[in-house]
């Protein structure tokens, strides 16, 4: 059985009010319909966040309604499972999910306490999916509570222990959690602390986990994998290789994973140097890659440039960013784009509490800080 393994579309998100519709209609069109074209798989797995935001613009549900048919039109028949991510209203995701399973677009309900999987078969046998939509700790409390659930990791472990898999078949499971082990590139939503972070331990047994949330493509283990985003939203993901994950399973134990490397239309770019060197004919005419990809310029001229953001923007329409990075900002303790040094969340805990209290934590601090970022690894 293969499948190709998507998240996180963030259909009609804008950045710095610059709208990337057109971007994310090239990914759909242009890159997944011919990979599905060429790769035939037998099903589409779509992890999460397919909107920006719970109430999306009608010109968002307009494109995802033009995939989704299109995905129906394809000479081969494919079964298509979407789940709602945080970004969703996840009864949005749900609207009209009973008839749409006739046509094999199987949209994630609003969550009760129940899942029951769509169950596939190929020449290795049957295969269940599950569709795990997100999840809040006090959703899980609600339909179960007689489960002892304190974190968020206790309430996902309790949702995939009531969904009653039966770890003898081939299952693939959809979720949107992060997952601990996962590496952030800041655009996505963490809690501090990492009290949301779900170990991968909670999804034991399941043959493939197609994740989402996080927007860079990267595998936990064999089983538990996040497709990543299809566009880099943020100049924190500036550096990321951005793919298109096809997973295939055989028999029962055999699981191979696969990317796809895309390209966006705009790339992304971090600018630095002096203003009248950016904006030169030169620079401009050997860099046309820069003339409308996304922009964080960083000027390192010692006096401010006089209507220098908006003579920018002219040259660089879809600059997203603007600093300068000179003696004056960096006396004020301001270093654009700088990234900080520290690695772990009690690293960022004591900071914080030093910023806010002029001292450092004693040790009974300490001990309560370990104690509460525990997660059940």
């Amino acid at each position: 059985m293969k499948f190709i393994h998507l998240s996180d579309l963030h259909l009609g998100k804008k950045i710095s009010n610059l709208p990337m519709l057109e971007e994310q209609r090239h990914f759909l069109f242009n890159k997944v319909i011919p990979i599905i074209k060429e790769q035939e798989p037998d099903g589409i797995l779509i992890a999460g966040d397919v909107f920006d935001r719970s109430n999306p613009p009608a010109e968002a549900l307009a494109l995802f309604d033009d995939f989704l048919v299109a995905l129906t039109r394809l000479p081969k028949h494919l079964e298509v499972f979407v789940i709602s991510g945080n970004h969703d209203g996840a009864e949005r995701i749900a609207y009209g999910s009973r008839i749409l399973d006739k046509s094999g677009l199987h949209m994630s309900p609003v969550y009760d306490g129940n899942i029951t999987p769509i169950t596939m078969k190929d020449a290795f046998g049957e295969l269940d999916v599950y569709m795990l939509p997100f999840l809040r700790k006090a959703t899980v409390q609600y339909y179960f509570p007689d489960e002892n659930i304190q974190t968020e990791n206790d309430a996902i472990a309790a949702a995939v222990k009531h969904m009653g898999i039966d770890t003898s078949r081939r299952t693939v499971c959809l979720s949107h959690q992060f997952v601990s082990g996962a590496s952030i590139s800041g655009a996505e939503e963490s809690n501090v602390g990492g009290l949301d972070c779900i170990s991968a331990d909670a999804f034991a047994g399941i043959d493939y986990v197609a994740l989402g949330h996080i927007h860079k493509p990267q595998s936990i283990n064999k089983h538990v994998r996040y497709s990543g985003s299809p566009l880099k939203y943020s100049i924190a993901e500036v550096d990321h290789q951005k793919s298109i994950t096809i997973v295939e399973l055989k028999e029962k134990g055999n699981i191979s994973i696969t990317e796809i490397p895309v390209t966006p239309i705009n790339d992304w770019y971090d600018l630095r140097g002096k203003f009248d060197e950016i904006t030169s004919s030169a620079f401009r005419s050997q860099h046309p890659e820069y003339s409308n990809a996304y922009l964080r310029i960083t000027l390192t001229d010692e006096n401010d440039i006089i209507e220098g953001y908006r003579s920018l923007k002219k040259l660089y329409p879809n600059m997203v960013e603007m600093h300068y990075d000179n003696a004056r900002t960096r006396a004020s303790g301001i270093v654009p784009g700088a990234t900080s040094s520290l690695t772990t969340d009690e690293d960022f805990i004591h900071q914080l509490f030093l910023k806010q209290n002029g001292r450092e934590m004693n040790d009974q601090e300490n001990q309560f800080i370990k104690t509460i970022l525990k997660c059940d690894l």
